[in-house]
C-alpha cells in the first residue's frame, strides 16, 4: 500500500564541516540558518529559468520537508538530509525548528507567524512516537478527514491555509489533488506582515518607468525617499537593506548595474548567476551606512510551484518512488511523496510588505520625475528587473526571495501613457490549477 503525501508551502555531500566543530563553534539556529540558506540557493537555481516574476519561501519548503524527514529512514533520510544539508542530529535538527520558529514569533514590530498541520485519512494508523515528535518540535496536531471525499477533505485544509495566511492564500489544493489513495497531507503555513523602520510618503508616490527585461518600457506606481539604508556596490550590483519595525527582519534589494542582467538575456555575468550562498553572505557583511536616493516600485506577486521533480532532480528521488521509506511514519503500507506544493506572495507597498507562502506534501495509496536628491546621496533607481529576500537578520536565515521582471502586471507601455492623463496601475491576477501528479514548476502569476 502507498501513501500520497502532499506538502503544502513553502547538504551537498561535499559540504563535510564536523558536525562536533559546528556544534562547539555555532548555535543550532545558526546552523540552521546556514543549512536554509544553502538550501534556498540551490531550490532558487532550479527555479530562476522560469519566466517572469518569481517568488518563493525557502524557509517554508524546509519546514515541511524537516516534519516529512521525521518519518523517514534508510537511504530516503540520508538523500534528505543531503538535499536539506542537514548538519545535526535529527533530535537536535528538529529542536532548532522549534527554536527558530519560537524566536521568529518574537520579532518585535512585525507579525510573524509559523503554523503547521497534519491531515490524515480516517481510520488510518500512524506510528504514536511520530505524532509526539511532530507535536513537540513543530507544534502539528494531526486531524482527521477522509479523502474518498476530495471536495470536504480539501476545504477543510484550505480553510485553515485561510486562516493562518490571514486570508492572502485561500487555497493550496483542489479537489482533484486528492483521491480514495490520500492517507496524509502535511502543511506548513507562513505569515509576514512587517511596517518598514523608515516607511515611505505616499506623497511622494509618482508614476515612473520600469524598464522590462524585453526592453520595452511600463509605467508603475513608484515610491522615494532619501534616507540612510546599509548599503554597498561593486561592478555587477548595487545592494541596498531596509529595516522592518523593530530592526530583527529586512528585506535586501539586489539590483543589477547591467539594466538587461538579470536573467542573462544582455550578458553573461549576472546577479543570478553570480548568486551563491558565498557571494550572498559576502555582499551582506559589505553593507555599510549610506545616505541613499531609493527610487523603489511598489510591486506585488504571486507563485505556484509543484516542486516534484525539482526536489527529485535535487538529490532525493527515493522519497517520490516506490523504494521511499517513511517506515517511521506509519506501519500501513509504503508510503511515498506524490507531490509537493508551495505558494507563495507579497505585496509591498509605502507603509511595509505583506507576504505568505504554503508548502504541502501529500502522500498517496499506490494504485517618473522625482525632486532633486541630496549631492552626498547615493542615487539607487529601481527602474529594471532586480532580486530581493527577506531575512532575519540575527540569524542572516532567508525567510523569503524573488525577482521582479514586472511589478505590475498588467500596467499600460509609456507609449499608451505619455501624452495623456496617469492611470492607476492595477495588477492582474492569474488563477493556476494544481496538478494531480507532479509537474515541472509553474509561476509567475500577480496576485490582485
Amino acid at each position: 500500500m502507498r501513501i500520497f503525501l502532499m506538502l503544502l508551502c513553502a547538504i551537498i555531500s561535499c559540504f563535510t564541516w564536523p558536525q562536533s566543530v559546528l556544534a562547539q563553534e555555532l548555535s543550532s539556529t545558526s546552523i540552521l540558518a546556514q543549512s536554509n540558506n544553502f538550501f534556498a540557493m540551490d531550490l532558487y537555481a532550479r527555479l530562476k529559468g522560469q519566466p517572469g516574476n518569481l517568488f518563493l519561501s525557502p524557509y517554508s519548503v524546509s519546514t515541511a520537508l524537516a516534519m516529512t524527514h521525521a518519518g523517514a529512514s534508510g537511504n530516503t533520510a540520508r538523500e534528505m538530509e543531503q538535499v536539506l544539508r542537514i548538519m545535526l542530529e535529527p533530535d537536535l535538527w528538529d529542536q532548532a525548528f522549534l527554536e527558530y520558529r519560537t524566536m521568529l514569533d518574537g520579532a518585535q514590530g512585525q507579525e510573524f507567524v509559523v503554523a503547521n498541520s497534519l491531515w490524515g485519512q480516517t481510520g488510518q494508523v500512524f506510528i504514536p512516537e511520530f505524532l509526539a515528535r511532530i507535536k513537540e518540535y513543530h507544534a502539528a496536531e494531526l486531524d482527521q478527514v477522509d479523502f474518498s471525499k476530495p471536495a470536504v477533505a480539501v476545504g477543510r485544509i484550505n480553510t485553515w491555509v485561510e486562516d493562518k495566511t490571514r486570508g492572502k492564500i485561500q487555497t493550496i489544493l483542489m479537489p482533484e489533488n486528492v483521491n480514495s489513495t490520500t492517507r496524509l497531507v502535511l502543511v506548513n503555513a507562513v505569515y509576514f506582515k512587517g511596517n518598514w523602520a523608515k516607511p515611505f510618503q505616499k506623497i511622494h508616490t509618482q508614476n515612473h518607468r520600469f524598464r522590462l527585461s524585453t526592453g520595452q518600457e511600463k509605467v508603475v506606481p513608484t515610491m522615494n525617499q532619501v534616507e540612510h539604508f546599509l548599503y554597498m556596490e561593486d561592478d555587477l550590483v548595487q545592494v541596498v537593506e531596509l529595516s522592518y519595525a523593530g530592526e530583527d527582519l529586512s528585506m535586501v534589494i539586489f539590483l543589477p548595474k547591467e539594466r538587461r542582467g538579470l536573467e542573462g538575456q544582455a550578458v553573461v555575468s549576472t546577479v543570478e548567476d553570480a548568486l551563491n550562498s558565498d557571494r550572498y553572505k559576502s555582499w551582506l557583511l559589505k553593507l555599510t551606512d549610506t545616505e541613499v536616493d531609493l527610487t523603489l516600485p511598489k510591486f506585488k506577486s504571486m507563485a505556484q510551484f509543484s516542486l516534484a521533480q525539482v526536489l527529485s532532480d535535487m538529490g532525493m528521488p527515493d522519497a517520490f518512488s516506490s523504494s521511499a521509506d517513511f517506515s517511521g511514519m506509519s506501519d500501513e503500507g509504503e508510503l511515498f511523496i506524490s507531490d509537493v506544493i508551495h505558494k507563495a506572495c507579497v505585496n509591498v507597498g509605502e507603509e511595509g510588505t505583506e507576504a505568505a507562502a504554503v508548502t504541502a506534501v501529500a502522500m498517496q495509496e499506490n494504485a517618473i520625475v522625482f525632486d532633486t536628491p541630496s549631492t552626498s546621496a547615493v542615487v539607487v533607481m529601481v527602474d529594471h528587473p532586480f532580486f530581493f529576500v527577506i531575512r532575519d537578520r540575527s540569524s542572516n536565515s532567508i525567510l523569503f526571495m524573488g525577482r521582479v521582471m514586472d511589478p505590475q502586471v498588467g500596467g499600460r507601455p509609456v507609449s499608451e501613457v505619455l501624452g495623456g492623463m496617469w492611470s492607476e496601475v492595477v495588477s492582474q491576477a492569474l488563477q493556476s490549477q494544481i496538478k494531480n501528479k507532479p509537474q515541472p514548476p509553474v509561476v509567475g502569476e500577480d496576485e490582485k
